[in-house]
């Protein structure tokens, strides 16, 4: 069974930051994830932001604004 689903957002492939960093970057894309490690299903969405240095970092999609 699959672990993860994209989802779409409006901010997709543009600037956005990361209010709880303050890192900015280009919105990569946001996957509904099982961020579980036990048993039990935890469903999360997860933007994944590629910053300057060319390495993406996740956040919680509520976390993402326009840069």
């Amino acid at each position: 069974m699959e672990q993860y689903e994209y989802v779409p957002h409006r901010l997709l492939h543009k600037r956005v930051r990361d209010i709880a960093s303050g890192v900015e970057g280009e919105l990569m894309a946001v996957i509904n994830e099982n961020v579980s490690d036990t048993g039990i299903e935890h469903w999360m969405e997860l933007a994944y932001i590629r910053g300057a240095s060319g390495r993406e970092f996740t956040t919680a999609v509520g976390n993402v604004e326009p840069a």
